[in-house]
Formats: C-alpha cells, sequence, structure tokens
C-alpha cells in the first residue's frame, strides 16, 4: 500500500507545525520548574555552576589597561598570597555600584582588575573618577580571556589562591554580607595554610 504525495505533504507539513509548540512546551515545563524551585528556596539565580573552581587559572596575557600594568596567568601562578582578580567595564552600572566595596577591600587583600570588553580610554576614565582599587590592570578588549574563565558578564570577581588555583567566585556585585560572610573566612583560611 503506497500513500499518496498530498498524504506525504500533508504528514510533513503537521510535522513542521508540531516542532515548535512541542518546543515551547518543554521550556514551558523548564521555566516553570525554575520558578518553583525559587519560590521553594531550591534554586539560585545567582548560584553559577563555576567548573574553574579548584583549578588552576587558564593561560592568559593581557596588555597594560592604563593606569595599570597587564598581567598573565604565568603571574597568578607564580603568587605565595591569595588574589582577587575582578572583570569589570566602565559600562557596567552594577560595577560602579561595587566600586566603593572594592575600594574598602584594597588594604586586606590584593586586587587586580581586568577591564571587560571596554576601550582602554573609557576604563581608564572609569577608574579616575569611581577610584581605582587594583594593584594590577589587564584589558581583555575582545573578551577573549572572559571566555577562558567563563564568565557570564560583569561585575565576576574570582579569588586565586596560592600557586594560581581558583578557590571562589562570584557572578554578582561583592556587597558588605559576602565579604563578611564567606570571603573574610576563604581568606583567612588561604592565609593560614
Amino acid at each position: 500500500m503506497s500513500t499518496s504525495p498530498q498524504n506525504e505533504n500533508l504528514t510533513r507539513r503537521r510535522l513542521m507545525m508540531g516542532l515548535p509548540l512541542a518546543g515551547a512546551a518543554v521550556l514551558g515545563v523548564g521555566f516553570w520548574k525554575m520558578l518553583a524551585g525559587m519560590q521553594h528556596g531550591s534554586f539560585n539565580p545567582h548560584d553559577i555552576n563555576a567548573p574553574v573552581l579548584n583549578r588552576p587559572v587558564p593561560d592568559f596575557t593581557l596588555p597594560d589597561q592604563p593606569p595599570g600594568e597587564g598581567f598573565s596567568a604565568q603571574d597568578l601562578r607564580n603568587l605565595t598570597k591569595p588574589v582577587l582578580v575582578n572583570f569589570f567595564a566602565s559600562w557596567c552600572i552594577p560595577c560602579l555600584a561595587e566600586m566603593p566595596t572594592l575600594m574598602s577591600l584594597k588594604d586586606d587583600v590584593t586586587l587586580w582588575g581586568i577591564a571587560y570588553k571596554d576601550r582602554p580610554e573609557n576604563a581608564a576614565n572609569f577608574l579616575k573618577h569611581s577610584g581605582n582599587p587594583f594593584t594590577r590592570l589587564g584589558s581583555d578588549h575582545e573578551g577573549r580571556v572572559g571566555i577562558e574563565w567563563g564568565i557570564s558578564g560583569v561585575p565576576e570577581t574570582f579569588l586565586i589562591g596560592p600557586g594560581g588555583i581558583i578557590r571562589w567566585h562570584t557572578a554578582s556585585p561583592l556587597d558588605v554580607d559576602t565579604i563578611r560572610n564567606t570571603l573574610a573566612p576563604l581568606l583567612e583560611k588561604l592565609k593560614t595554610a
């Protein structure tokens, strides 16, 4: 028994019309589960799966970002004390809001900055007006280093332990609670290890 070309075309059309509906249904179920998880506290949208934790920093070399001096993975691997590496940009409103917190940290921990997908002159002006807590500054104008680190946007901050091992990561602006409850204990642990 053979099917007519007209029946085959009709079946193909139904299939083509049904695929977008099936895709929308799958996305809807996923979104519903995410919202249900947020309501019950089992899903935190700021809790990013950071596959780079407890691994060495990826290979990279950054050119200077005025007014600072660029750095590389080797510079971080040669460290004997913890360093915070902060990805920021002049066009980023949360980065501006985070800057006073970073300025308050500069006496307690070494901070290195990476200007992410920013024009060097814009990043320099941003630091001139908001303050510069960084002892080293690199420019990731193309965003390739950010991809290697696995960032999803800015600001993002990484705690690098001795030997260049990534020990902590946050994808949200640093605030007093995060510093007090998470970062300070980790820094103390790394300094005594």
